[in-house]
């Protein structure tokens, strides 16, 4: 028994030397460390994947994590893509009222109209009326128009973001009225330019920013207005005019270095008719060499002709959009401009017809535009080109 308990001793005393100097000769700080650790490379390979796979593998797992996360973070063309839309003028008449009393917004305009609005980055309208319960009806006038301005919310439900409010009506009720509707439409987040306490606010210059930190420019004037005093240069608040057109193309140089794109809204013209004033097409060039991208005109309660001048459109004028009872075919419009990643511009005009007081699309009439205009060709879906 003793002889065994000594063996085993013996035994047990080898090992713990063998462990020893295998520790000292392929430890971390012994003088075979490589050689050791190629070993248990070996083996973990033997039994499996090895150490360097796994850490490749895990690169790669964290390499496709990465590149799944930048893929996600890249917003796609469509959402890169930055739509801009003008309508004609919009007067809301008790026929309109009347719809939106009893159906909403569903009541005044079509889904598609409804989608092409409040789907915009930016929407800009021609306010066609005052917001207010105050003041006195304009003598000698045949048309007046005023709305209470709790129907701001019509303009709101339109995904209205700024109004133009250089036109003929806007004053049909007084400066109390034109007061009314500047803290109505501010208090409702609409920004509006065009009228004003002075030539400095009524000029002033509306800047929006998309996505991509590409900045819109927007202005408004009118031509068109029933009596001087209208003008703000004359009597304030009023509107900015531009019967002498040095203030317009002074504001339209200034503002065009401090935006990439800048749209003018214009009231000019006579009504009833498709055909133009001269001084319609020698403004508009004038504003285009300024430095307006586009020029867009209203008040003929029709369309006019769309030209193409040194690259830039003139949409001489949108018509109604949201307005009378009935609008007939050829007597309103919107305007599309879609900027794209890549700063490239598609124009586009969308007629409408309007029944019972709801407005609907009416690509129908795109050949009409195409007829009264001389250099632009206009598409099934309303997207102009220049012949």
């Amino acid at each position: 028994m003793k002889k065994f308990f000594g063996a085993l001793l013996k035994t047990l005393l080898v090992l713990i030397i063998l462990c020893a100097a295998a520790w000292y000769a392929f430890g971390s700080d012994g003088p075979f460390a490589e050689q050791g650790q190629e070993l248990m490379s070996e083996i973990k390979e033997n039994n499996g994947t090895s150490t360097k796979d796994n850490d490749i593998n895990q690169a790669a797992t964290v390499g496709d994590a990465n590149a799944s996360q930048e893929t996600e973070a890249q917003p796609s063309p469509e959402e890169m893509r930055t739509n801009i839309v003008f309508t004609g003028d919009i007067e809301l008449s008790d026929s309109v009222l009347a719809n939106y009393n009893a159906s909403g917004i569903d009541g005044v305009v079509s889904p598609e109209v409804k989608s092409l609005l409040c789907d915009a980055d930016f929407t800009m309208i021609n306010n066609e009326f005052c917001f207010s319960t105050r003041g006195e009806k304009a003598p000698d006038k045949q048309y007046t128009f005023r709305v209470d301005p709790s129907y701001v919310s019509v303009l709101k439900d339109l995904g209205t973001d700024i109004a133009g409010l250089a036109n003929n009506h806007v004053l049909d009720y007084g400066r109390d009225a034109l007061t009314d509707t500047f803290s109505t439409l501010t208090d409702a987040g609409i920004e509006y330019t065009g009228a004003g306490n002075s030539l400095e606010d009524s000029s002033k210059l509306i800047i929006k920013t998309d996505a991509k930190g590409r900045t819109y420019g927007f202005l408004a004037a009118s031509h068109v207005i029933p009596v001087g005093s209208w003008n703000v240069l004359n009597a304030q608040p009023g509107e900015f005019c531009f019967y002498d057109e040095t203030d317009l193309i002074n504001a339209i140089a200034a503002a065009d270095s401090q935006v990439d794109y800048l749209f003018v809204m214009v009231h000019w013209g006579v009504e009833h008719t498709t055909d133009l004033e001269d001084y319609q097409i020698s403004d508009g060039h004038k504003m285009i060499d300024a430095g307006a991208d586009a020029v867009i005109g209203m008040h003929s309660h029709c369309i006019q002709p769309v030209e193409y001048y040194n690259g830039k459109p003139i949409f001489y004028s949108l018509g109604n959009f949201i307005f009378n009872p009935t609008i007939k075919a050829g007597g309103g419009a919107a305007a599309e401009f879609a900027i794209d990643e890549n700063d490239n511009i598609t124009y586009r005009i969308v007629p409408i017809t309007a029944n019972s007081a709801c407005t609907s699309m009416d690509l129908a009439s795109c050949p009409f535009v195409e007829s009264i205009s001389s250099n632009v060709a206009v598409d099934g879906e309303g997207r102009i080109s220049q012949k």
